[in-house]
C-alpha cells in the first residue's frame, strides 16, 4: 500500500514539475552564488520563482516532497536546496510497477 505523503505528493502538478526540473537542473537553473546546482541542489528561491509561486507557497510543496523522501535538503548560510532523492524516486518507480 502506497505511503499517504508519497500519494500527497505525487498528486500535484506542481509537484511533479519541480523533480523534473530536478532531474537536470543546469537546464532549468540559473546558476547559482551559493551551492552548486548539481552537488548540492537547487535554491528555493530559484526553484518558488521559475514555478511562478510564492515562497510559502513554493516551501509547501517542497516539504511535501521532503516528507515523501523525494528530495533532499541541505543548508547553505540563509538558503536551503533542494535535489531530488534518485535512490527513493527509483524505489518508488519499481513500487509503482509493480503487481498490485
Amino acid at each position: 500500500m502506497l505511503e499517504a505523503d508519497l500519494v500527497k505528493a505525487l498528486a500535484n502538478d506542481n509537484r511533479l514539475q519541480i523533480l523534473e526540473w530536478l532531474r537536470d537542473p543546469e537546464a532549468h537553473f540559473p546558476p547559482q552564488r551559493d551551492g552548486d546546482l548539481v552537488r548540492d541542489g537547487v535554491c528555493s528561491l530559484f526553484i518558488a520563482e521559475k514555478l511562478g509561486v510564492s515562497q510559502p507557497t513554493c516551501g509547501e510543496h517542497l516539504k511535501v516532497l521532503g516528507r515523501a523522501g523525494l528530495l533532499r535538503s541541505k543548508k547553505i548560510k540563509q538558503w536551503v536546496f533542494y535535489q531530488r532523492d534518485e535512490e527513493r524516486i527509483a524505489a518508488v518507480k519499481e513500487m509503482l510497477s509493480g503487481d498490485w
